[in-house]
């Protein structure tokens, strides 16, 4: 499973538990309740909203969390994995932060393009929130569950 490449970092394991299937749905629930109680949209259209802009990040997410965990590497990482290595807890809440904003940012502009809900730094945020949530259950199952290298 974490053998997609002949090397690993945090971000590209983070985005392996992101997608795994009952973080997913506990995701569509929490981030349904987010859109719905925080954009105009109806229930119906909340639910479709829901599940378009999640299906954008799961797929584009699965792409740039692991892109974004490989700048890291080598922007802030080169100075801290010198001194913590490459798995360390600088380098695990970074990840974390990331696929927050990443999975917040496309969900956010799916909301605005594509469902006519007004941009707003309000909604960018409450998705940030929602994605912490939904993220820190996938964080979670890493200490439950964590990798063996």
């Amino acid at each position: 499973m974490y053998t997609l490449a002949n090397m690993i970092w945090p971000a590209m394991i983070l985005a392996q538990h992101i997608l795994t299937w009952w973080v997913i749905l506990l995701g569509l629930i929490i981030e349904l309740a987010f859109v719905r109680a925080f954009t105009p949209l109806s229930w119906s259209r909340s639910l479709g909203a829901n599940l378009a802009m999640n299906a954008a990040s799961c797929v584009l997410g699965a792409v740039l969390i692991p892109f974004a965990g490989i700048l890291w590497e080598f922007l802030p990482g080169i100075i801290i994995n010198v001194w913590k290595g490459t798995f360390n807890p600088i380098t695990w809440a970074g990840t974390f932060a990331l696929a927050v904003l990443i999975n917040a940012w496309i969900e956010h502009h799916v909301l605005c393009r594509y469902f006519a809900v007004p941009r707003s730094r309000k909604l960018f945020w409450t998705l940030v929130a929602a994605n912490t949530i939904t993220v820190g259950f996938a964080a979670s199952s890493l200490m439950l569950n964590p990798p063996g290298f």
